[in-house]
């Protein structure tokens, strides 16, 4: 199948850089370059005034040795090293002068590349054949930059889809085979995008591998291998005989910290892999210990040594905060390393109000125990003589497997909660039950967080909208039913921990937030898991799939339309008590 992944640019001719043009003829050398391939780096023996230029100039230079200069393997380092022989010409080993001038010859063509990037950025539309859905413009800029950037990072702020972009990326290389590198309470989520938006050209969906344990095992033929950061420990030396074509580090944040096996396990994979990303809505320019981390994973030695880059960047030597991230921001993508746009500077491509499911996990123990009182009434239910008995015993059911759902889910959607606070969110967070909100109030009390959930008296739900409007709390609890003529439109994301019968109920907790005539988009997740109430809730909902459209009517539901839901709601309730009775069945007969 021939296909064009890119669309038609204007003709663009960056000059060649300077430094990447061919050195003059020069009457004397001040030493010869050769090739280490056991450390991977170009080697410079020569006179003192070239070595000591080198390891003056050049950050990511290297070598005590007197007469001689070590520069790490890379695009940039070739440049480097161009730029010096301008100035003290070297001899170029014979057996080596055939991989100097690939690597030149790669800097140039990434030096052209950033800056065709710079002047007009390309847009990429994978193909049909192996992409199911539908980007918008900067989306589609955003996985051309992953296809022709080989090492980078994709810094879009938390909403604009940075994972579709991702896998639109995945699907116009067919970076097979692909390891995901993600939180473990992300793991679930990326099974469901995979699934959504990649197909082989037969129309099968990619074959995926969810890695489990720290003890490594033989893997199984796969496309697509999914592994966790606290894994990544264990497998350390394993994962790197299965040649993967690209790594991708979701939330690459998690890398902010040297000196762990993580980082380590990290760090050796990355050196392996010809194609690295990473994926983060919260790029740590302030900490500057932390984005030197986070880069050299991507790009070893792009930002120098961490005592040149403290020195230089920092409040002096050793330091970890960056005197102007602004600037630091700004080199970073100057030098093809990040992409980063923000709702703001997309926000005419994005609709007023943005609905995304978002699949987590749940803790199965804490599950379990509150499932108990439930299971009790199965009996019950068995033995109901009326209709009327029935319902009852039903609608009971329901709500203790709606409230062992919410706990269950509690430490997740609070997880998940943090790290949009992180990113800078004003985030409304709604739950229906009060022990659901207690668990929040214990899970999230670093972020001083305030309540409205129908316990507070006037005064303090006052006080609570006020402390949110004010910017004194970036994170206001509301139950969903507690919701209505409240003002807390300075909340950019909403997000449903748990989930309502009615989708009345949630567009009007949504609105909380948006206002005919705002201009800001808002972003609402609808947390769900694969236990409890939530497969039965997001039916009832019609919240199938996770994507950037909108799932629920905003009307007021007609007289007519809310009694057919309540009758469908019904339904759902008995599906709930029916399942639970198949399970025991299952159970016993097991």
């Amino acid at each position: 199948m021939s296909w064009d992944p890119f669309e038609e640019l204007p003709e663009l001719s960056p000059s060649l850089p300077a430094y990447l043009q061919d050195a003059p003829a020069a009457l004397r050398s001040y030493g010869e370059l050769s090739y280490n391939s056991r450390a991977k780096c170009w080697v410079i023996r020569g006179e003192p005034s070239v070595c000591q230029m080198a390891k003056r100039l050049f950050p990511g230079c290297s070598g005590k040795t007197r007469g001689q200069a070590r520069f790490a393997l890379g695009r940039r380092s070739a440049g480097d090293l161009n730029w010096l022989m301008m100035r003290y010409p070297l001899t170029i080993r014979p057996r080596d002068r055939e991989r100097w001038e690939q690597a030149l010859e790669q800097a140039r063509a990434y030096a052209i590349q950033r800056e065709q990037a710079r002047l007009a950025p390309q847009s990429l539309t994978p193909p049909p054949a192996y992409f199911k859905g539908e980007l918008m413009d900067f989306q589609k800029e955003g996985a051309a930059y992953l296809c022709n950037t080989p090492r980078a990072l994709l810094a879009d702020e938390m909403g604009l889809g940075k994972t579709v972009q991702a896998l639109g990326a995945v699907a116009a290389l067919q970076a097979y085979p692909l390891l995901l590198v993600v939180p473990s309470h992300l793991m679930r989520g990326w099974e469901r995008e995979i699934a959504r938006f990649l197909q082989n050209e037969d129309g099968s969906p990619p074959s995926v591998h969810v890695l489990h344990g720290l003890t490594p095992y033989e893997l199984p033929p796969a496309q697509i291998y999914i592994v966790h950061y606290l894994l990544l420990r264990g497998w350390k030396q394993a994962l790197l005989r299965y040649g993967f074509r690209m790594v991708i580090f979701d939330e690459i944040q998690e890398l902010r910290h040297a000196g762990t096996e993580k980082y380590s396990a990290a760090s050796l994979l990355s050196d392996r892999c010809e194609r690295v990303a990473g994926l983060s809505g919260t790029p740590i320019y302030n900490r500057g210990g932390e984005i030197w981390n986070v880069i050299n994973i991507l790009d070893f030695h792009a930002l120098g040594d961490f005592e040149s880059f403290s020195r230089e960047w920092c409040y002096g030597y050793g330091n970890n905060l960056v005197a102007d991230p602004a600037l630091l921001g700004q080199t970073l993508k100057e030098e093809g390393l990040m992409l980063r746009r923000t709702k703001e500077q997309v926000l005419d491509q994005l609709p007023p109000k943005r609905r995304l499911v978002q699949e987590i996990d749940a803790d199965e123990e804490s599950y379990q125990s509150l499932l108990q009182p439930a299971l009790a009434k199965l009996d019950d239910l068995a033995g109901a003589q009326t209709n009327f008995d029935r319902s009852r015993i039903e609608e009971e059911i329901c709500q203790q497997v709606r409230l062992a759902t919410g706990v269950a889910k509690a430490p997740y959607v609070a997880a998940f909660v943090k790290a949009l606070l992180e990113a800078g969110e004003r985030v409304l967070l709604f739950a229906h039950h009060h022990r659901v909100m207690d668990r929040y109030k214990q899970l999230l009390r670093a972020e001083h967080p305030v309540f409205i959930t129908g316990r507070e008296s006037t005064a303090e739900k006052d006080e609570a909208a006020a402390r949110f409007m004010e910017g004194r709390t970036d994170l206001c609890c509301v139950s969903l039913r507690a919701a209505a003529g409240l003002n807390l439109q300075r909340a950019s994301c909403v997000v449903f921990g748990e989930l309502d019968w009615s989708p009345a109920v949630h567009t009007q907790a949504e609105d909380r937030a948006h206002r005919m005539g705002q201009r800001d988009s808002v972003l609402c997740y609808y947390m769900v898991s694969s236990s409890g109430s939530d497969a039965q809730m997001q039916e009832a909902l019609g919240l199938k799939v996770s994507q950037f459209v909108q799932l629920m009517g905003d009307a007021t539901p007609s007289q007519e339309q809310t009694l057919l839901m309540q009758v469908e709601a019904r339904a759902y309730v008995r599906q709930i008590a029916q399942r639970l009775l198949q399970a025991r069945g299952a159970a016993g007969a097991g």
